[in-house]
């Protein structure tokens, strides 16, 4: 396997990005990696660590795309870019699988126009997996389709159901839809005309409606929205456990008897804290694509670095792309001919 990385993508870059992949080779000896980025920049960095340098290349770009520019004429002017480069190279079969923690809209419009969609695929959905009371579950999709069709939808469930079947090894992942209220005839037109589709759908183990309060139950293994929605949902739920968290704080250090009880619990906090902690998760795959993109969390750490590009590996490992074209093209093409 070789995974194309966008040494310079993310606030913490090109350190975290350097620090994560080296460490990342460390725990498994499968891979190579291939930085994309200021040249010298990287070598610089790299000659700070032992590693084996056979599994390691460089493609020099000394272009940067970053979040003030917009997207999609970024990716077409800046070719000289770490993001374009790297993700020529996934195209281009010479490498698996695309890493960044740089700017998502040039992620998912640069793997649009450059590595191009599985067939059949209408939209490439961004899908994080996040924690839940139970297990792991992926919200797909969390702003890649602002804008969506029932069809969408549909196809985002076979899409999260081929991740957690192939990447984390859940049989029949349990698919759920995001609405107002668990009854079928709730909702708007869109889930609505979603849930009679994917009610029906072959290969889909379509649980229902999931009222928002339920997103962390651990009752479904993919939840299904458009993108809107997910986005709100993911920031809310990012929002609400660091003000938690401060909440939390605050009131063990408001007395001496809440400090105790602190830290009497300090291991029960400690698990806690790496349960909800996103450098653990790694970062969303961008699902839809025909070929492996990894979008990191744009703060990411080392340790995010480290993660992503783990799931990365078990998302190859898991044939994840070939198993969603698979999918499409033997579910939604008999649909859409009828």
């Amino acid at each position: 396997m070789k995974f194309a990385i966008d040494a310079f993508g993310g606030d913490n870059a090109p350190e975290a990005v350097i620090r994560g992949s080296i460490d990342a080779m460390q725990l498994n000896d499968d891979f190579s990696i291939i930085f994309t980025g200021d040249e010298s920049a990287i070598y610089a960095l790299l000659n700070n660590y032992e590693y084996d340098k056979s599994r390691v290349e460089v493609v020099h770009a000394p272009d940067i795309i970053t979040c003030e520019d917009q997207p999609t004429l970024a990716v077409r002017r800046k070719k000289e870019s770490s993001i374009v480069k790297a993700l020529h190279l996934v195209a281009d079969g010479k490498a698996d699988c695309f890493i960044s923690a740089g700017s998502t809209g040039a992620v998912l419009a640069g793997a649009t126009l450059i590595v191009h969609r599985i067939p059949g695929v209408k939209r490439p959905a961004l899908a994080p997996v996040l924690p839940t009371l139970k297990g792991p579950m992926m919200l797909i999709d969390c702003g890649a389709n602002v804008d969506c069709t029932p069809e969408y939808l549909l196809q985002f469930a076979y899409m999260g159901s081929a991740y957690m079947s192939g990447v984390l090894g859940i049989e029949r992942p349990r698919v759920g839809l995001i609405n107002n209220g668990t009854e079928e005839g709730k909702g708007n037109a869109l889930t609505k005309e979603a849930y009679s589709l994917l009610k029906v759908a072959k290969g889909i183990n379509f649980v229902g409606n999931c009222e928002a309060r339920e997103l962390m139950s651990g009752d479904y293994d993919v939840i299904v929205c458009d993108g809107f929605v997910g986005n709100a949902v993911l920031k809310t739920l990012e929002g609400a456990v660091a003000s938690i968290m401060t909440m939390l704080k605050t009131e063990i250090k408001s007395s001496k008897r809440a400090s105790v009880g602190a830290m009497l619990s300090k291991n029960a906090f400690k698990a806690l804290k790496t349960r909800m902690d996103y450098t653990e998760y790694g970062g969303a795959p961008l699902l839809g694509i025909n070929g492996g993109i990894i979008k990191a969390h744009g703060s990411s750490d080392e340790r995010a670095v480290c993660s992503a590009i783990g799931q990365a590996r078990k998302l190859i490992l898991g044939n994840v792309t070939n198993t969603i074209s698979g999918l499409i093209s033997r579910e939604m093409e008999p649909q859409a001919g009828q």
